[in-house]
């Protein structure tokens, strides 16, 4: 049985169509991306981030931390797009809009 997917936003491609992804792996990183984000200034780094939502995501889902890296990027890319999460700064660090 094929996977059920969801369409996702790029910030970085902004006129580019929103892509399908499977929605059960990108609803999962969205999910511990949202729980573990600050709502405030500085708000985490890439691997302020990828250390902390990692133990929230199942590993039924991210065997060994598989991929999660790449789910990362594509849930910050399109709740940035979505007006989610903030970019600040450089090095880049991201907080949840409130």
């Amino acid at each position: 049985m094929k996977a059920e997917t969801i369409l996702v936003e790029n910030i970085a491609s902004p006129d580019s169509p929103p892509r399908p992804v499977n929605k059960e792996k990108f609803e999962a990183t969205r999910d511990a991306v949202l729980a573990v984000l600050p709502t405030a200034e500085p708000g985490f780094s890439y691997a302020e981030l990828k250390a902390a939502a990692l133990p929230r995501l199942p590993e039924s889902l991210f065997p060994g931390g598989q991929t999660v890296g790449w789910w990362l990027k594509c849930v910050q890319l399109d709740q940035e797009a979505k007006g989610v999460i903030v970019r600040h700064g450089k090095p880049l660090r991201w907080y949840r809009k409130t």
